[in-house]
Order: structure tokens, then sequence, then C-alpha cells
């Protein structure tokens, strides 16, 4: 097992503590708020206490009578390496707070389980259960203003891979999720590994800011299953039924849209992972660019250009239906 680097340290009874703390913002469900977002929460699971924060266009809400154009769905998966932050943290609500304004669309952004405390699978069932509460909820946000026959799932970074592996495990149970039905998956800065390391991993280690090589490492012994190796295919999705998987979006008629940074140390990873997807059939958008991992979290005008990127995905999954 790796050093913890010092913000996180693992006790002896299966917890961590975080020595780093993230500013957090409120929802702003007011419409009379200054905001052109408005947010509030919802809980899910009591017990497990997960739960969603819904981003929508104030404008949306000001609309009335029978004309209301129902939005686009996107289920949204923060960041974090499975260890870190939650729905409220300020970078994931702005940034859900300017991915809901810039498309036009109804955002889920769901608080799931963290590790080392609930490791793997717990952010996966807490993904697919996100799913089925949308489907059967009836708060108004949803029931009136999301079209869910447009639903995408989305993740950051670590989100990307729990927005992944909800997708294969929802992809045999299309039927049982309608209403809602899924159009692909946006996989932003994917959070993968593997026990061996990549070229870029190798090449980028002392320059990569954003997540480093020891932070990468910390994320999956803190996250994985204990005893499992780097392999295992919650974490390298080269490896087992992940990539058995993979031909099932092709199946349902899914498309995925895959994102990353060049200067990000996953990239190779990441590049690899969609050039799989493509030789198992499925239809595949990549859109690299320069910078770091995750950096639209710090960067509005990064995030405004992929936003555009995502904006062209949608659009094309919608003029080739299947």
């Amino acid at each position: 097992m790796s050093d913890h680097p010092p913000f996180i340290v693992l006790n002896p009874d299966g917890s961590c503590t975080r020595h780093i703390s993230f500013p957090c913002s409120l929802p702003t469900p007011d419409p009379d708020s200054k905001t052109l977002v408005l947010s509030k929460d919802l809980a899910i699971n009591n017990v497990n206490k997960t739960g969603v924060r819904i981003h929508i266009p104030k404008e949306t809400l000001s609309s009335s009578g029978t004309s209301i154009k129902k939005l686009p769905l996107i289920v949204y998966y923060h960041g974090g390496g499975f260890v870190l932050l939650s729905a409220a943290t300020t970078l994931a609500h702005e940034f859900c707070n300017l991915l809901a304004a810039h498309l036009g669309a109804v955002v889920v952004n769901v608080d799931y389980r963290l590790a080392p405390e609930h490791r793997l699978p717990a952010a996966y069932d807490d993904g697919v259960e996100a799913l089925y509460w949308i489907k059967s909820t009836d708060d108004p946000w949803l029931t009136n203003y999301a079209d869910y026959s447009n639903c995408y799932l989305m993740g950051t970074s670590a989100g990307a891979n729990l927005a992944y592996h909800a997708g294969l495990r929802v992809s045999q149970q299309v039927s049982d999720l309608k209403p809602l039905k899924i159009k692909g998956l946006i996989l932003h800065c994917l959070f993968f590994g593997g026990v061996g390391r990549t070229e870029s991993e190798i090449r980028l280690a002392t320059v990569a800011t954003n997540l480093t090589l020891s932070m990468c490492d910390t994320m999956w012994d803190l996250a994985l299953p204990v005893g499992v190796s780097r392999d295992h295919e919650y974490c390298n999705p080269m490896m087992g039924w992940s990539l058995d998987g993979m031909g099932r979006f092709k199946d349902v008629g899914w498309r995925v849209m895959v994102t990353g940074r060049y200067g990000d140390l996953l990239i190779d990873r990441q590049m690899g992972f969609a050039k799989a997807l493509e030789s198992k059939g499925v239809t595949c958008k990549c859109f690299y660019a320069d910078g770091d991992h995750g950096m639209e979290y710090f960067d509005e005008s990064k995030a405004k250009e992929l936003f555009e990127e995502i904006s062209s995905f949608m659009s094309s999954v919608n003029l080739n239906k299947h």
C-alpha cells in the first residue's frame, strides 16, 4: 500500500481522517435569488445518507402554461477520487450551475457514499439507486421540466468512472427504468488505474498538479475492496467483465463521449478506453485538449469550452436516433 499524503489518513477502524476541507455552497431554491440557476437538495436514502442536488435554469421555472418545453436531463456524479467532495462542494455546485445554464438542462447532482468508510461498489450502488429514484419521484422540478426520454449519465474523474459502471449495470435494466431513457454517457476526465504504469503516467509524474501519481495511488488504496489489486475491473476497465460488458452500450443504442486533457497523467488510459469502446462497436465521440486533470472545475472558460462539445454531442445523438 502506498504512503498516504498528509491530507488523508486511514484510521485503524476503517474510517479516514480528511485533513483537507473544500468550501461548500448552500442550494438556492428561491426564485427571487439573483442566480441564473436554482438548486435544491432532496434525500434518496436516509439510511445511507444519500441524496441529490437538482440544478435548473431559473427561466425554466418562470415558464407557465402548456407550452413548457422540457429540458434534457443530465444525471451527474462529482469527482474526488471516491474519497473527497460532495454534491454541495462549491467546485461541483458551480460546475453544475454552469452546466445547467449553458446546456439548458436539468442537472441532478448525486451525493453518493464515499470511501473508505464505504468502499466500492457502494458508490456504484448509490449511482444506480439515484436513477431509480429519479424515475419514480414526484418532485415537480423533474416531473414538470425534465425530459425523461432524453437522459445522459455524466461524471467527472471518479464520477466518470461511476457513470460508466452505473451505465454498465443499468444497460441490462433499460425496461425497468422507464420512463427514463438514457441516450448516452458523458465521461469527463475518467479516473482509471492499473498495476502497471502507462507512458503518460511516467512522463507526467513530475509535472501533473491537479492529480498526482501519489494521489491516484492513495485514492485507489482507499476506494477498492480490501485485498484486490489495481487491476480489478472497478479500477482497470480493460479487465474482467468491464471489458466484456462494453458492447452492451451498442446493443441498447447508447453513445459515449470521452473527454480528457493532454497534461493529465491518465490521458493514456482515457484514450485507450475510448479505443476499446470503439472496438466493441460503440459510437464514441472524443474531445481532447491541452490542460490538466479536471481543470474545468477551476477554470470557467475551459468549462464552457467543454460544454460546447457536450452540446454538440447531445445534438448529434438526437439527430441520429436509434
